[in-house]
């Protein structure tokens, strides 16, 4: 039976403390949340405006080296219709570089909107199977839908050396301009998975005074410990919704 964490609570990856083990070589973690239904009185719904507010939550991870530092910043990636992106194929997992290390030829996107969710699947195992040690499955902008939102898959077993530590968090697309904040946001957590789809942990984070006029919470970490892998349940909330704010905290 998975744990169910509490905010700063550390477990063992590789085995709990009933003796349960669990394959590391794959690891899922998985992040889910849902948007709590305004309440609208007679005017609201006569005048239509009880339809649900859609928000757009971002899951990243930082890779970390021994002095809790990202290492490779990536580089810009420039297309062919004048955009430009940056951080690319760096130690950052994010929307607009979704694997790690980037060398099988993939996209800054993997999936355009509409992709079939069977299609998605596939196109995940080639890319695990190509060698990807990371690989973000894609962007859900709204949150709805049962169990997990997004996942990062992770063969923890293989991470070069180098990565010590990885850090989740998820921050909300433009949550300052639209006034959005993770306060009208329930549900929220994150699990890990083994590789044979075993839940091992998971941390619920919703309905806290401390999550209202936030847009960006750092989840938890995972990290090296005595030739395995521990992980902690953070719940830092942070007022910027902008990503980057956050990585120059790891930056050299």
């Amino acid at each position: 039976m998975a744990i169910n964490l509490q905010k700063g609570q550390t477990i063992d990856l590789r085995k709990n403390d009933k003796g349960e083990s669990f394959d590391l070589s794959q690891v899922t973690i998985g992040l889910g949340w849902d948007v709590k239904q305004k309440e609208s009185g007679f005017f609201g719904k006569f005048f239509g405006g009880s339809k649900d507010e859609e928000y757009d939550l971002d899951v990243i991870a930082f890779l970390l080296d021994s002095n809790g530092k990202v290492e490779n910043l990536g580089r810009d990636l420039n297309f062919s219709n004048g955009n430009k992106v940056g951080l690319h194929g760096g130690d950052i997992i994010f929307f607009n570089s979704m694997t790690y290390p980037s060398g099988s030829g993939t996209s800054s996107m993997l999936f355009p909107d509409g992709t079939p969710k069977y299609t998605m699947q596939q196109k995940i195992k080639q890319l695990l199977d190509k060698g990807e040690l990371i690989v973000h499955t894609g962007d859900n902008l709204t949150g709805e839908g049962d169990g997990d939102d997004e996942q990062i898959i992770i063969k923890l077993d293989s991470l070069p050396v180098k990565i010590e530590k990885i850090i989740f968090l998820v921050c909300i697309y433009q949550g300052i301009s639209k006034n959005q904040q993770f306060g009208k946001v329930e549900n929220a957590f994150i699990r890990a998975c083994d590789k044979n789809n075993k839940e091992i942990a998971k941390y619920t984070l919703s309905n806290s005074p401390e999550l209202e006029n936030k847009h960006s919470l750092i989840f938890g970490e995972t990290y090296r410990h005595s030739g395995g892998w521990k992980f902690r349940a953070i719940g830092e909330t942070l007022h910027t919704d902008n990503f980057v704010e956050i990585l120059k905290k790891y930056v050299n």
